[in-house]
């Protein structure tokens, strides 16, 4: 029986697979995110390059059975990806921008079955619509620490939670990994749900 692994650091994205009776073993690809290559694509084609590369880059440091699963999520506004800000500045920018409207999350998924030779690769979207946030809202958020490192300068599963009314999709998408896709995609591999959570 192959294992899990997931080929990210993403804690929520490991959180989504073990609240949901999974035994992932984790190994970070430490791909490049951020690379001319990369940057030069529409952010739905770059969430699925990123994800393969992710999950490309474990497959070759691994020599055993596994189900690999690389991820990897963008915010599009407007045609452009927003990234994780990594500054206050580009995360205050992007607050602003979003602020009152909406935009749109990808995330791209790559799941490779070692054993089988089989890879699916696809995309999943969400629509994401935020407050009108105040200045003073802005500055707490960002004083939290917690939109620094996440695709698009916010998380729906943490302090950004409040300043967002309506998703139109998957809310597991926008935490990180599409959970209903990962199902499906395991399903296309030969794998009941059953079975998947009871790979070790």
């Amino acid at each position: 029986m192959p294992k899990i692994v997931l080929a990210s650091q993403s804690t929520s994205r490991k959180r989504l697979l073990v609240d949901a009776g999974l035994s992932p073993e984790i190994i970070v690809s430490n791909v490049d995110e951020e690379t001319e290559f990369f940057n030069a694509m529409s952010p739905e084609d770059m969430v699925i390059a990123l994800a393969i590369s992710k999950a490309h880059t474990v497959r070759e440091m691994i020599d055993y059975p596994a189900i690999i699963i690389g991820c990897d999520s963008t915010f599009d506004v407007d045609g452009v990806s927003f990234g994780k800000p990594g500054t206050p500045d580009i995360a205050r920018q992007r607050a602003r921008t979003i602020s009152g409207r909406s935009g749109l999350l990808h995330t791209g998924h790559c799941i490779i079955d070692t054993e089988k030779g089989i890879e699916i690769a696809d995309r999943v979207t969400t629509k994401v619509t935020f407050s009108e946030l105040s200045d003073e809202e802005i500055e707490d958020y960002i004083a939290s620490g917690e939109p620094l490192q996440v695709a698009g300068g916010f998380t729906l599963d943490g302090h950004g939670s409040s300043f967002i009314p309506l998703i139109e999709g998957d809310y597991t998408n926008v935490v990180g990994i599409s959970m209903p896709f990962l199902r499906s995609a395991m399903t296309q591999l030969g794998y009941s749900w059953p079975e998947v959570k009871g790979m070790r």
